[in-house]
């Protein structure tokens, strides 16, 4: 009896322990993570950015909303939301609440593919079968069909009354006290929204500093951002792997960006030119897969300082 069941339940119990962790308290472990970033031009003053992602607001996270709400205690230069906001039609009011303080400090923001479209029940197995596969949302998938269209353009007009700019492939600047930062932004790639081609061009002169803003970090627009010049770019969309093994780390980053950039600050280089890269890991998880292992939820308070 011992010899034939000890080792299979001793690996069930192992597994129903990982689950009930990654499930139950991982999930909701908040963290708030720190990151320097050398771009600015000298003599400048540092400037603080919050940078919020990949929220997933399904009605009744009261923990998530007061976690979200505390972070203006920061008081950050500006906010910058890169994305994925929803995971229920239902979850705008509480979005927007849970936001709410931030908005008080100067935003922008793109959109994500859960912003626009409510999440489907789908085998999580299927992500490492489409990374061996090459595919990823819609970029060499089939498009969706059936799916559940989130009222985004409340989101939308609540952002832009209160100031944030859009930046759905378009540009947009954010003045702080004599100090102009330009924002050049992407829809989202993971379903084929991205128009760089309406944003080309580079960094804005007379800014004190150019920023580059997307959901989803696709090599092609990483590459197309790098090429213009742009020092900074930043993304969210991968959940920092979601689910990782630790001491290894990611196995899927539901793009083709490598996994050894999965979340945190990078770099990446294209036609002679490199840019600083942040992936933020997000705060929140598809409503049908509440879990996270070795990767807890997190938003990013980033400090530019001047380049040396």
């Amino acid at each position: 009896m011992r010899a034939r069941y000890g080792v299979p339940l001793t690996l069930t119990a192992v597994g129903a322990a990982g689950l009930a962790y990654a499930a139950g308290f991982e999930v909701r472990s908040f963290r708030l993570r720190r990151v320097t970033v050398p771009v600015l031009p000298r003599g400048m003053r540092p400037l603080r950015v919050l940078q919020v992602s990949d929220i997933h607001m399904v009605s009744g996270q009261r923990k998530k909303q007061r976690w979200l709400q505390s972070l203006a205690g920061l008081r950050p230069d500006f906010v910058i939301n890169t994305g994925d906001n929803l995971s229920d039609p239902e979850g705008v009011p509480e979005t927007l609440d849970a936001l709410g303080p931030l908005m008080e400090f100067p935003g922008a923001y793109v959109f994500g593919s859960n912003d626009y479209y409510g999440p489907k029940l789908r085998n999580p197995a299927r992500y490492l079968l489409e990374r061996a596969q090459g595919r990823h949302g819609l970029n060499g998938n089939a498009p969706a069909v059936g799916v559940v269209h989130n009222p985004w353009e409340e989101l939308r007009d609540a952002f832009d009354a209160a100031g944030w700019v859009g930046l759905s492939n378009s540009r947009g600047r954010l003045k702080l006290e004599g100090i102009e930062i330009a924002l050049t932004g992407l829809d989202d790639p993971h379903i084929k929204r991205d128009r760089y081609a309406e944003v080309a061009g580079g960094p804005e002169s007379g800014a004190d500093l150019s920023l580059a803003v997307v959901h989803a970090p696709y090599i092609r627009s990483l590459d197309a951002f790098t090429a213009d010049g742009y020092p900074l770019v930043l993304a969210g969309h991968t959940h920092g792997g979601q689910l990782c093994i630790p001491f290894y780390g990611a196995l899927v980053t539901n793009c083709d960006i490598d996994t050894d950039r999965v979340k945190g600050l990078s770099t990446h280089t294209a036609a002679g030119h490199t840019s600083y890269l942040h992936v933020s890991a997000g705060c929140g998880t598809n409503r049908y897969t509440p879990v996270r292992f070795a990767c807890p939820p997190e938003a990013t308070l980033l400090t530019l300082t001047a380049r040396d």
